[in-house]
């Protein structure tokens, strides 16, 4: 029996060493062209929730992704359906330390079909869940063209937040000119189990350029009940219902939406955020650039590790083999 046991722990000692691990937030995909995007989120405790998207009239959609936010390893029963059609969260996007984790389903061809050619007013999907105690809620990204757009890129970053923070750029070859007229630069953040008000902890921050912009990104805006629970922790920055956060919000200013615009130097060509969650139980599953001119969103690529730290791993799991496994679980903080 230990020799069985023994072997096991070598198997996934090797595992470990050959499979790769989750690189927290990366690049998704980049959009260049007269494009723009929709985005927008909802959670709550019951079974639905209503979900909306903002596509001009004479645009065309190119791309529509719907994510599902989970706390306490909840993905595994991530699931339901957009406006009546059933959804397959095929791309699960890791978890951070404290378990919380996300899910990303491509439903173009649903928001397709509900868009035409679009619309004056927003238009609204009802989405459901399956397990509606675990899954926090759900953001809808839509991007999409339209011929009268001067050319900008739409940069979508996902995974999950890393507990040593999380680094991203988004570059461009052309010198940048904020002045220029109409010119945008703009980012938005999905969160979830994120909670609840202003005396909670559970707080994000976001640095551009060098400059924190936030230290209060959370708060579960896109709550739909009247009362925080888990399964309805959730915020996500909407281009059409939020205004841009100020400078250094309060948690009640944090709309999870910023304009990057003060941050940017005249002849700059590059756009470089990071985002860091001290109290380590908020969960950034989502960012978003939309930014003037033709760029390219990059994530530095995920640490090798040493192989000292494979050694201290295989002593590890020799360890664990002996003790088991215990859980724990994540507490929600009330107002």
């Amino acid at each position: 029996m230990k020799r069985i046991l023994l072997s096991l722990v070598v198997v996934s000692i090797f595992a470990a060493i050959s499979t790769p691990a989750y690189a927290s937030l990366t690049s998704f995909q980049t959009f260049v062209g007269s494009v723009g995007y929709s985005s927008d989120g909802c959670g709550t405790t019951s079974t639905s929730c209503t979900l909306s998207a903002q596509v001009p009239v004479g645009a065309t959609v190119l791309a529509a992704y719907l994510y599902t936010s989970a706390v306490q390893n909840g993905i595994g029963g991530r699931g339901g359906t957009l406006n009546g059609s059933a959804v397959s969260y095929s791309a699960l996007l890791g978890a951070n330390n404290a378990n919380l984790q996300a899910a990303r389903a491509d439903v173009t061809s649903i928001v397709t079909a509900a868009v035409g050619g679009g619309s004056a007013v927003p238009i609204n999907f009802l989405v459901t869940e399956t397990n509606s105690s675990s899954i926090d809620g759900e953001a809808l990204i839509v991007v999409y063209n339209l011929p009268s757009l001067a050319t900008s890129t739409v940069g979508i970053l996902d995974g999950f937040s890393a507990t040593t923070g999380d680094t991203s750029s988004i570059n461009f070859a052309t010198p940048l000119n904020p002045a220029a007229p109409g010119f945008v630069a703009e980012m938005i953040i999905g969160d979830g189990f994120s909670c609840c008000g202003p005396s909670s902890l559970q707080v994000s921050r976001i640095t551009v350029n060098g400059t924190l912009i936030t230290q209060n990104a959370g708060n579960n805006d896109d709550n739909k009940d009247a009362f925080d629970s888990d399964g309805n922790l959730i915020t996500v920055g909407s281009n059409f219902e939020d205004p841009f956060s100020p400078l250094l919000p309060t948690y009640l200013q944090d709309h999870e939406r910023y304009n990057l615009i003060p941050q940017i130097a005249a002849g700059s060509t590059t756009i470089s955020v990071a985002t860091l969650n001290p109290s380590n139980d908020d969960n950034i599953f989502l960012e978003l650039f939309y930014v003037s001119g033709s760029g390219s969103v990059n994530t530095p690529p995920p640490p090798v590790p040493e192989p000292s730290s494979m050694l201290l791993l295989g002593a590890g799991l020799i360890g664990l083999a002996g003790l088991g496994y215990r859980k724990f679980r994540v507490q929600v903080q009330k107002n």
